[in-house]
């Protein structure tokens, strides 16, 4: 099999060339993590993603300033978006006392010491922040030497704090950033073939536009979850009261006809798993696509399309994976997910394939199977990942290139 176009190519600048000691280090990170019931942080992932980076400066004797987001407050102060709930967590995983700014007009940034950390408050209490405002972008950058955007998640977006600020530093990837870029690019320029990808999630509207730049760079391409559910009703599938987007159904055949001129294999459910209602354990049953009911809704792939893609796993040589096949939130809408995750797992650590696997969904669904410590590599970012797959040019990633 041939091997398909590469996607992106990319220089970049290194943290570790950088002098830093007594530098004002702005750092773009993603502390947008998800609470619990109690207000504690549910899963850190993120959190933990950013320490390489906060070490290596502290260590470097730089003055570090962090800016992240958290949820989507529009542009007003709202005290439930706080990132002041991060302090104590953070300030624990470093084991150094962390300081937290909340004031808006960033007042006593400036106290700042060599070897400190500052935490600033919510940069989307910012009205600017998510419209690329210029003047915010240059009130972050007056406020220190360097910008390093380490929040890969962000890199999509052309906001002030995660791409703008950028143009008007020197700018540089962090540690982490560093590491998607090169697991990423490696996986997608120079990939062991045959390629394939397995898309999944809920997110049909804004994922089947990239399926169509995705049968380019593919070899197969599994595809599940609410969005398999749309190509199914295109050829002609009854879906019930299943989630899916009739108005899709045209994008869905040109897709499949893509694919087809591409030579990329598309593996649609052959199967599924359909119940009348949405909740653990409900009464379910398996059968084929064209034979769901009206009152019925598909919430998982069958053990033929499990079969399917262990298939196509056992064939490929690397694999790319954003989002689940079912709704693995709920048993026993997980079993798609959890036995193919855990079939390329295996795979993964016997050296038979490589696999890099990004988005938010797709990290709590390999967690949820006990499969992410042994893929090659598992990115923290959902849109940013799906879209630096299609070969798009993402802002926060081309203010790193470095200038020859």
């Amino acid at each position: 099999m041939q091997p398909k176009e590469n996607i992106i190519q990319m220089n970049f600048n290194r943290l570790k060339d950088v002098h830093l000691n007594g530098k004002t280090a702005i750092v773009r990170v993603d502390f947008n993590l998800p609470k619990d019931d109690n207000g504690s942080i549910s899963d850190d992932t993120r959190l933990r993603a950013a320490l390489p980076t906060i070490n290596f400066l502290t260590t470097a004797n730089a003055k570090v300033i962090l800016i992240s987001h958290l949820g989507r407050p529009n542009g007003k102060c709202d005290p439930r978006l706080s990132l002041s709930f991060v302090i104590p967590a953070l300030s624990k995983a470093l084991g150094t006392k962390v300081s937290f700014n909340d004031n808006l007009e960033f007042k006593n940034v400036d106290k700042i010491r060599p070897g400190e950390i500052m935490l600033l408050e919510n940069i989307r209490f910012h009205k600017g922040e998510t419209s690329g405002n210029i003047k915010l972008a240059r009130k972050i950058a007056q406020l220190g030497d360097v910008f390093i955007q380490d929040a890969f998640s962000t890199a999509h977006r052309k906001h002030s704090s995660s791409s703008v600020v950028g143009d008007l530093l020197p700018s540089y990837p962090g540690l982490a950033m560093e590491r998607e870029i090169e697991h990423i690019s490696h996986a997608l320029n120079t990939p062991r073939s045959p390629v394939m990808g397995v898309v999944g999630g809920a997110k049909v509207s804004t994922k089947i536009e990239l399926l169509g730049n995705l049968v380019k760079k593919l070899d197969i391409l599994a595809i599940g979850g609410g969005m398999a559910n749309t190509f199914l009703s295109a050829l002609g599938n009854e879906v019930g009261s299943s989630l899916y987007e009739p108005s899709f159904e045209k994008t869905a055949l040109g897709i499949l006809k893509k694919a087809d001129q591409e030579h990329c294999k598309i593996i649609l459910p052959s199967d599924v798993i359909v119940a009348k209602q949405f909740q653990a354990n409900a009464n379910f049953r398996q059968c084929k696509p064209n034979e769901v009911l009206s009152d019925e809704m598909i919430l998982d792939c069958g053990e033929s399309s499990i079969n399917d893609i262990k298939a196509a796993l056992d064939e490929a040589k690397t694999v790319i994976w954003n989002g689940p096949l079912g709704a693995f939130e709920i048993d026993p809408f997980d079993k798609a997910t959890s036995e193919t995750a855990t079939y390329a797992a295996k795979l993964t650590k016997e050296g038979k394939i490589v696999s890099v696997a990004g988005g938010g969904d797709t990290v709590a669904a390999l967690k949820n199977a006990s499969a992410a410590d042994d893929f090659t590599f598992i990115s923290t970012a959902g849109g940013a990942f799906l879209e630096w797959l299609e070969g798009k040019a993402l802002p926060g990633i081309e203010i790193l290139k470095k200038v020859s």
